[in-house]
């Protein structure tokens, strides 16, 4: 008998594979213990805009062995794309079996219309100053390896981690304003479109949340990342769920002391490349 959760629906997106920040090892033990029916992979789950071919280890071959495994066993896959791997838009409404590729997807749940996409196209910068968000983007991944390194540390000398881009979003207000303006304008084109539930990404923060809006009730989702808050959203039992996955502290093994080097060159060669 498996010990996999059986779920109706599970999303996940902000993956980004192929950068030093990303979770792909706490991912893959997830992935190994749902057993969803229909699995959405709501964009940048691969980082094309940071990719590099000196970065991509085993842990990270190893989600998409494990996305493959479940096709392989029936589970519904439905890539959409993100702005970081916007290369895929040209391929929208290519599919193959059990697996598709699109920008967009509404699936009527239970009787509520659920409309999916990633976000970007409602982020005034991604739009307007593409050049701006690479940019600001390669400057996230930066903070994201300085705060593995210092957190590293901290776990040596038994002190509670920290994240550095939570502390500046919650900070700087520009940061909040953004974010609530996102979610207000995906609410309110949900709204109009007469959608009972909107998913999104994008943006990093994990949230279900009703709305009203003109008198109509919407349920704004989103499942964060696998950068730092580590999460998805599980539907069962006519229910939406977040899930959190819990960094468990392992022993240090050789692979893990190969990234920690690999990322103080990226650190290195970030700085480098900013003088």
């Amino acid at each position: 008998m498996s010990d996999k959760r059986p779920l109706d629906i599970v999303v996940i997106s902000d993956v980004h594979l192929g950068i030093y920040g990303c979770h792909a090892k706490e991912l893959a033990q997830y992935l190994d213990s749902i057993q969803p029916r229909i699995l959405i992979l709501n964009g940048d789950i691969i980082d094309i805009w940071q990719f590099s071919k000196r970065y991509f280890p085993k842990s990270h071959t190893k989600v998409i062995r494990r996305i493959l495994k479940m096709m392989g066993k029936g589970t519904d896959v439905y890539y959409l794309t993100g702005n970081h791997d916007e290369a895929l838009r040209k391929y929208a409404g290519f599919g193959l079996g059990n697996f598709l590729i699109d920008n967009k997807l509404i699936l009527d749940v239970d009787g509520k219309k659920h409309w999916f996409f990633h976000g970007d196209v409602y982020d005034v910068t991604m739009k307007n100053s593409k050049w701006l968000a690479k940019l600001g983007g390669k400057g996230y991944d930066l903070l994201i390896i300085l705060n593995r390194l210092v957190n590293h540390l901290l776990e040596k000398m038994g002190r509670e981690k920290m994240s550095f881009s939570q502390k500046v979003k919650a900070g700087v207000k520009q940061a909040v304003k953004f974010i609530s303006d996102f979610e207000q304008t995906v609410v309110e084109i949900a709204a109009d479109k007469e959608i009972d539930v909107v998913c999104c990404g994008h943006i990093h923060q994990p949230v279900i949340r009703e709305e009203q809006v003109n008198g109509r009730t919407v349920t704004y989702l989103n499942s964060g990342d696998w950068v730092e808050s580590l999460t998805a959203l599980e539907y069962t039992e006519g229910q939406w769920n977040l899930y959190r996955h819990a960094e468990k502290k392992a022993p240090v093994v050789e692979e893990e002391d190969e990234t920690l080097q690999l990322e103080w060159s990226a650190v290195a060669r970030s700085i480098s490349f900013t003088r």
